[in-house]
C-alpha cells in the first residue's frame, strides 16, 4: 500500500497534517490523525454487510461517510466472483482490499491507503458438522509510527461452538505478536452472554470504555440488541465507539438500506512503536 498521508474527515475535508498533534472532531468523534510523537488516531469500522445482498450503493455511502482507516467486515462475498465484488466495494468506498473473504468464510479487511500492510493471514476455525464454517481475517498494519494488529470475526449461532471460537479468537490475538490490536465482529452474542464476556474479560469493549453514538446494532429498523462490537488490547486508547449516527453525509435511509446490521465505528489512539 501507499505511504502514509493525512486521512479524511467524514465531512469530506482533510485531517491536520502529520506531526501537528491536532485531532479534529467529526460529530464528536476524532478524525484520523498522526501525532507528533508517532502515535496515530485510527478510525475502525466493524460491519456485517450481509454478503452485499442489500443496497450496495447505500453500503458504500455509509462506509465513506464513516471515513474509516480500517473496515473489519463480516459476511463478505465468498462465492462466485467474490473477489470482483470485494474489489468493487473497496473502490466504491475509497478503500483497498487487504485480506479475507472466501478464505475466511466471510470476515474481510479493507483499509485506507494511509495504512501500510506488513502481513496478513486467513484463518479457518474448526467446524462443527452441520454448522456453518467460520474464520478470522487477520492483518498487521502500520500507521506512521504506530503498529496495529487487526482481526475481523463472525462467531457461531451455536452457543457451545461460539464459546470455543471466542477462546480461539483470543489465542489468535495473542499470537499476532504485536502489543496493540483491534478486534471487530458480529459476535452473535450480547454483552451478558458467555462468549461476549469471555472476550471482554481479556480485551477492552469499546462501547463500555467510551460510548459514542448509538448502542444497539440489530436490527436496523428496530435496534434492540448489541451483538456487534469493537474490542482493543491494553494500551490502545478508545476515544469513542458506537453506532454512527449524525455524521455529515450519513443518512438514516442508507443505514436502513445497506445491511441487516448497523455498523460500529471507533476512534482509537494507537501508541508509537510495537
Amino acid at each position: 500500500m501507499a505511504a502514509e498521508h493525512p486521512g479524511r474527515t467524514a465531512s469530506g475535508g482533510t485531517d491536520p497534517a502529520p506531526g501537528t498533534g491536532a485531532t479534529a472532531p467529526v460529530a464528536g468523534l476524532p478524525a484520523s490523525a498522526t501525532e507528533a510523537d508517532g502515535s496515530a488516531v485510527v478510525r475502525v469500522l466493524s460491519y456485517n454487510i450481509r454478503s452485499m445482498r442489500d443496497d450496495q450503493a447505500a453500503l458504500a455511502r455509509v462506509i465513506r461517510a464513516c471515513a474509516p482507516d480500517l473496515v473489519l467486515v463480516q459476511e463478505a462475498p465468498r462465492f462466485f466472483r467474490w473477489r470482483k465484488a470485494a474489489e468493487r466495494l473497496a473502490r466504491a468506498s475509497g478503500l483497498v482490499y487487504v485480506t479475507g473473504g472466501a478464505g475466511t468464510a466471510g470476515p474481510m479487511i479493507l483499509a485506507h491507503l494511509r495504512a501500510h500492510v506488513e502481513r496478513t493471514e486467513d484463518v479457518l476455525l474448526p467446524r462443527t458438522p452441520g454448522l456453518h464454517q467460520r474464520g478470522l481475517a487477520t492483518a498487521v498494519l502500520r500507521f506512521a509510527g504506530a503498529r496495529l494488529g487487526a482481526v475481523s470475526c463472525h462467531l457461531s449461532l451455536d452457543a457451545r461452538e461460539r464459546y470455543g471460537q471466542a477462546g480461539l479468537l483470543l489465542e489468535r490475538v495473542a499470537g499476532l505478536g504485536v502489543p496493540h490490536t483491534v478486534v471487530g465482529g458480529d459476535l452473535n452474542d450480547r454483552p451478558d452472554g458467555r462468549s461476549f464476556r469471555r472476550i471482554a474479560g481479556l480485551l477492552r469493549d469499546g462501547w463500555a470504555a467510551e460510548p459514542w453514538g448509538g448502542e444497539h446494532t440489530s436490527t436496523p429498523h428496530r435496534p434492540r440488541q448489541r451483538i456487534d462490537a469493537v474490542f482493543t488490547t491494553d494500551g490502545v486508547e478508545v476515544l469513542g465507539c458506537g453506532v454512527p449516527r449524525g455524521l455529515p453525509g450519513l443518512r438514516t435511509a442508507d443505514l436502513l438500506a445497506a445491511s441487516d446490521h448497523l455498523p460500529v465505528l471507533a476512534a482509537l489512539r494507537v501508541p508509537a512503536g510495537g
